[in-house]
């Protein structure tokens, strides 16, 4: 079919062939091709959803530490440091 979208050739490997037998066990009843367009589909919203678990979780590290070193630190602490600096 006519198109104007990248088109991609995937050999079916052993790899390939274990992933799609395994969605054949998910999607009974689909065609090998149509289950490779299920497991890209899959595959992309799975890692999304990882490396939105991700960004959750160093938001909870960043909100859980934060502050909890600033008596660590006396007031004018920065100004000081930026005394020595070159100009």
């Amino acid at each position: 079919m006519p198109t104007t979208r990248p088109r991609h050739q995937i050999t079916e490997t052993p790899a390939v062939a274990y992933a799609i037998d395994v969605a054949a066990q998910r999607w009974p009843g689909e065609p090998r091709g149509k289950l490779l367009l299920r497991l890209v589909t899959t595959g992309a919203a799975t890692l999304e959803g990882s490396r939105d678990a991700e960004i959750e979780r160093r938001r909870a590290v960043i909100e859980e530490t934060s502050g909890k070193y600033a008596a660590a630190f006396p007031p004018g602490y920065l100004a000081d440091l930026r005394r020595d600096w070159p100009d």
